[in-house]
């Protein structure tokens, strides 16, 4: 288990929490390097400090649930562990997503490196990962695969597997929030209308798959029952503020089209004839 380690009285962080908290520094500091490049880059456009600020908090909420205390503790506390799954999975995600980082990339990286980047956004693999659908399925739906079967016991029971669910937490999280409500290009996202339908579909599966967990229903996991029922609780409730922090976000970047091609006919509705067809 991956536990703390004393020397001379002094306390220091286990490896795997110091390469975590290495990658997260080195992820801060390559965004503000970008950042300052596209600034330089194209002064007139700059970069927006709301952005950045944004990615650090994400960055910030994801130190909180991959290092100590929290961390060391979810190995042995269900509700340490639900913890960490509303903040690597939920919250972390939505704020790294808001940061624009793809955005970034292409502002910073040359012209024909960017067309590249730009060409796989486009393909057909990148789009199906950036659907609605396959997001819910890999955030949402994964969680019935993890806590319906022996796969949560399996893979917490050893420091890889409980790494491995933190990697797929933040990866399914982020794929979810950008598929909903990220201002990174996604080539093949659908409308606002029908990106709503799959979060409040990702929300009722979310909640049902809490409510099982608190009743014990079909659940298969290794920790006592309070524990369980107070872990199911922060799913519910915790899930719920950050899909309406995710639905809130999707709905602030409505923009509505226009009618113009309807304007002759709407202006004088009773001489207007039907188009030849």
């Amino acid at each position: 288990m991956d536990g703390m380690h004393h020397h001379n009285g002094a306390t220091s962080l286990p490896w795997t929490s110091l390469t975590a908290l290495l990658l997260l520094i080195a992820a801060g500091g390559a965004y503000l390097l970008a950042a300052q490049h596209a600034r330089r880059r194209n002064p007139a456009r700059g970069w927006s400090t709301w952005r950045t600020t944004s990615f650090v908090t994400g960055l910030a909420l994801l130190a909180v649930g991959l290092l100590p205390p929290l961390d060391s503790t979810a190995h042995t506390d269900f509700r340490a562990h639900m913890a960490q799954h509303m903040l690597i999975g939920m919250y972390a995600p939505l704020a790294l997503v808001l940061a624009a980082p793809l955005t970034l990339l292409l502002r910073t990286l040359p012209t024909s490196t960017a067309r590249k980047v730009t060409a796989i956004l486009h393909s057909r693999p990148a789009g199906v990962l950036a659907h609605p659908a396959t997001a819910s399925a890999l955030s949402t739906g994964s969680l019935a695969a993890l806590y319906f079967t022996p796969l949560y016991n399996t893979a917490s029971g050893q420091p890889a597997g409980h790494w491995l669910i933190h990697a797929h937490f933040l990866t399914s999280g982020c794929l979810l929030a950008h598929a909903i409500a990220g201002p990174d290009p996604a080539p093949t996202r659908p409308g606002v209308r029908t990106r709503l339908v799959y979060l409040g579909a990702a929300i009722t599966a979310h909640a049902l798959i809490a409510q099982a967990m608190y009743g014990g229903i079909f659940i298969d996991i290794h920790a006592p029952i309070n524990q369980v029922q107070q872990g199911a609780e922060i799913m519910y409730y915790g899930g719920d503020i950050a899909e309406l922090l995710l639905a809130a976000t999707l709905i602030t970047t409505w923009r509505p089209q226009r009618r113009t091609k309807t304007a002759t006919t709407t202006r004088n509705p009773a001489t207007s004839t039907p188009a030849p067809q």
